[in-house]
């Protein structure tokens, strides 16, 4: 299973200013995940988001690597701290690839916890928390999504999770959505494909809203090694959104991934 996607989505005005990008902890393809890092467990992660499509609007493509450190030496309440570093172009040409940085934290139970037999895995974190803020500019990296997770594994079918998220209405506006834009539900299945192998794993996730961060995203990862696993995969921004005026669909055009994880 993929361990941690690391991205972070700078979301703004404009599709041009700021279409999508995550800095966030342990997730599925896109979202986050109920898993947490163990005690001194820390990942690398190396993600690339391609467009599919070159036109003006298709929205930039997005370069990132994070580290993301379990912190927690209780086994049944966990805790992982990360940082990610993005940009689109290396040449900080725009507000956000100036402001590189962002930091996430997550704090969680796994499942049958405290020796619960049946009992599912929780989930609490924040993401997307940037070091710029200029109201002046309608420029903010300082999203701040607070969401909570909660994720059970079912026989043959695999796991579900289910939550939602609540982040800062002004640094998720779009243009043509400024409000409404900053609550959402979040929803994934995963499932080791063991009757294939036991190094292959597939995801499918959701997020809702109204700004640059909804998505509906598939994806699959294969384990190299204990340590190694790469993932590939295609997110799809905002399949069901609906705009209060015309303008560009927040998030941009369909982008493929892929996503390196090193776990140490």
């Amino acid at each position: 299973m993929k361990s941690v996607r690391s991205m972070i989505l700078a979301a703004a005005l404009t599709l041009t200013c700021a279409s999508a990008a995550l800095a966030t902890p342990s997730t599925q393809v896109w979202i986050p995940s109920p898993d947490v890092k163990g005690f001194k467990e820390v990942n690398f992660g190396i993600d690339y988001y391609g467009r599919f499509s070159s036109k003006a609007d298709a929205g930039p493509n997005y370069y990132d690597a994070g580290v993301t450190v379990g912190v927690s030496p209780f086994e049944n309440l966990k805790l992982e701290i990360g940082v990610d570093y993005l940009t689109t172009s290396l040449q900080n040409d725009n507000a956000y690839d100036a402001h590189p940085i962002y930091f996430n934290a997550k704090m969680g139970t796994p499942e049958d916890a405290f020796g619960i037999k049946g009992m599912p895995a929780f989930a609490v974190g924040i993401y997307n928390m940037g070091t710029f803020d200029k109201p002046e500019f309608a420029v903010s990296t300082r999203q701040n999504i607070v969401y909570g997770l909660v994720g059970k594994t079912l026989p043959v079918i695999g796991r579900l999770s289910a939550g939602g998220y609540y982040g800062a209405k002004r640094a998720l506006a779009t243009g043509f959505n400024p409000d409404n834009n900053n609550v959402g539900m979040l929803a994934s299945w995963d499932r080791s494909m063991t009757e294939i192998s036991d190094k292959l794993w597939l995801a499918v996730d959701y997020m809702s809203g109204n700004n640059a961060n909804g998505a509906l995203s598939v994806g699959g990862s294969w384990a190299f090694s204990k340590n190694v696993s790469l993932l590939v995969g295609t997110v799809f921004f905002n399949p069901f959104y609906k705009p209060s005026g015309a303008g560009d669909l927040p998030g941009g055009k369909p982008a493929f991934t892929t996503q390196l994880d090193i776990n140490f």
